[in-house]
């Protein structure tokens, strides 16, 4: 399937152009350690540029951006944030510079009804699977705000309003982790240590749930799944999830891209719709 725009989305130069209709991504980003360190989730994310078509710009929305209401980030420079601390020094040298995309930022704006954001750079949760994605940093990239307290089915709708970028020539991201509990984490701890038996239980039920397309359950997770509140103190780095589902739409293919647990409890899945 293909669509017609009269919009280059990098740029904002006027032009038509015909895009095939891209598929929308989730991703676990896992710790900003994901970038340099060897692991199985790392080597995924290094090949994952080669296996999609390549966009025109893409759309990323990270667990570590919560708003009140949606923005989307149109900077005049975009600057990589390094949104940590205590961790190696070459991790503060990495540096993202994709351009930034402020005819799509506009574009997606008028979708959700949200504002622009001039000054937002791209977190870790941006910038670091992109780096390993698409090293070369030229594809024009803008962020979406996540609204933590409004829940899984508030942003279900904010994916399926951004569902025509992906006829446009958007990589739609959802970038958080499939499992978050890091009140276990350890200094020292073994990266290669054996997943816990309530960690595969959750994984195993929300997997599931999102190969069988079910938006119902995949919505009420938190009362349906297994240790979900365990695995997920927090919702930050679930709802990416929920974005990437609501843009995806019924009845998408559905394919799980990589599988791997880290340091027992934090699973490192990614997915892709469509």
């Amino acid at each position: 399937m293909a669509a017609t725009r009269a919009l280059q989305l990098g740029s904002g130069r006027v032009r038509r152009q015909i895009y095939p209709m891209l598929p929308v991504l989730f991703l676990s980003h896992g710790s900003p350690m994901t970038a340099i360190m060897d692991s199985p989730a790392r080597w995924f994310l290094e090949g994952l540029g080669g296996m999609l078509p390549r966009p025109e710009a893409i759309l990323i929305a990270s667990a570590h951006w919560e708003a009140e209401a949606p923005r989307v980030s149109a900077p005049a420079v975009n600057e990589t944030i390094h949104d940590f601390y205590g961790f190696p020094a070459p991790l503060y040298e990495l540096s993202y510079p994709a351009p930034p995309a402020p005819a799509l930022a506009a574009r997606a704006a008028g979708l959700l009804g949200a504002a622009v954001d001039t000054t937002r750079g791209l977190d870790h949760g941006a910038w670091m699977p992109l780096l390993l994605g698409w090293p070369d940093a030229d594809i024009p990239v803008a962020q979406v705000s996540i609204q933590t307290t409004l829940g899984t089915k508030h942003h279900l709708d904010l994916g399926a309003a951004l569902a025509p970028l992906r006829g446009e020539g958007v990589l739609i991201i959802g970038s958080g982790s499939f499992t978050h509990d890091l009140r276990r984490f350890r200094r020292g701890a073994d990266i290669a240590a054996p997943e816990t038996a309530d960690v595969t239980a959750f994984s195993d039920w929300m997997d599931e749930k999102i190969l069988a397309g079910d938006l119902d359950a995949l919505a009420d997770y938190r009362r349906l799944a297994p240790y979900a509140a365990e695995e997920h103190p927090t919702e930050e780095h679930l709802l990416p999830l929920h974005v990437a589902l609501g843009a995806a739409g019924g009845g998408a293919k559905i394919e799980r891209l990589h599988s791997s647990v880290e340091f027992g409890f934090l699973r490192m899945d990614a997915y892709r719709f469509g």
